[in-house]
């Protein structure tokens, strides 16, 4: 950590910041309800959420076997697959913090329902969403993406085998007992209520980087109650409200869900998992400035210019009242 960095003068780049105008249904945004997308395919006029294939997916269930190698340092396996899209609301101009929480509760519920259907073929399933342009958002109409993979990702692997060493060597699941110790410490706490907390991790990298857990031992999404997903919505809402509240921009980040694997998975003991979501949000100083992961981040190690606790501090403190909300 460098927080002294952040004073440094900036002449860099300057982000442009998301458009305010966005027109609430717009018949060239592919996303909207009755619109056309790539393929010729025309959406149905959705009221709540909407789930389509992806009409270029990453993944693919044919890719085909590659061949044999002939060297060890040339490995090749198939990676197979589906991708899905999933729009949150009919509205392109709305994001989360600004749908309701009965919303935002059908976001939850949709995401539970692909996770429960794509885990019966696949080990993973990685809901993710990319939000604003400055994440490779291509089109501002809130959606997510889901990705059924054959395989582990690099991440999920790195996620089993540190958890699982955990539980082997501690006798608990490792994201429990952490999440225990911030609610006790509360110096990185955001957000918190009765089943959920928001922390800025101690080993975070990004500038305003969260971490979202269930205070009970949860393995999958699909595994919460009826209560919990409620009060998810809420946790959800009211971070993501101080997000945006930070510099008075629809916040971009990239955020996903990690949880036990699936698939053959789902016959294997998992209880070193727990349930969470990271958040990574690229903003540092401004709605115009990010935080660059480039030279020694990228050839050494990470660097931060402000410390977890400052970070935490600072969102804390921030109103739950959208600023859009507030002149009305």
């Amino acid at each position: 950590v460098s927080a002294h960095r952040v004073k440094r003068p900036w002449q860099g780049q300057l982000e442009k910041p998301p458009p305010e105008d966005v027109p609430r249904w717009d018949p060239k945004n592919p996303l909207c309800p009755g619109a056309a997308r790539a393929t010729g395919e025309v959406n149905p006029t959705y009221e709540g959420t909407f789930v389509f294939p992806n009409d270029f997916p990453a993944l693919q269930p044919d890719a085909p076997e590659p061949d044999d190698s002939d060297h060890p340092l040339f490995q090749a396996a198939p990676a197979r697959g589906v991708c899905k899209v999933m729009c949150f609301h009919p509205w392109s101009d709305l994001t989360l913090p600004l749908m309701s929480l009965p919303e935002i509760r059908a976001v939850i519920d949709a995401w539970a329902e692909l996770a429960t259907e794509l885990g019966v073929s696949y080990p993973w399933v990685q809901i993710f969403e990319n939000k604003g342009a400055m994440m490779g958002c291509s089109n501002p109409h809130p959606h997510c993406q889901v990705w059924a993979s054959s395989f582990l990702p690099n991440e999920a692997r790195l996620e089993d085998q540190t958890q699982r060493q955990h539980l082997r060597q501690h006798g608990v699941p490792m994201l429990l007992e952490y999440a225990e110790q911030e609610a006790h410490r509360k110096e990185r706490l955001v957000v918190e209520n009765a089943d959920w907390l928001v922390v800025v991790p101690y080993w975070a990298t990004w500038p305003y980087q969260t971490l979202l857990l269930p205070r009970r031992h949860v393995c999958r999404l699909q595994d919460l109650s009826d209560s919990e997903k409620d009060s998810l919505a809420s946790i959800m809402q009211r971070l993501l409200i101080k997000y945006d509240n930070l510099f008075e921009v629809s916040f971009p980040y990239s955020m996903g869900w990690h949880g036990a694997p699936t698939g053959t998975f789902l016959e294997e003991d998992c209880r070193h998992w727990q349930l969470h979501a990271h958040y990574y949000p690229p903003l540092l100083r401004s709605a115009t400035v990010r935080k660059f992961m480039v030279g020694y981040e990228m050839l050494a190690q990470a660097q931060r210019d402000l410390t977890p606790e400052q970070a935490a501090e600072r969102l804390r403190s921030l109103p739950e009242v959208h600023y859009k909300k507030r002149a009305e």
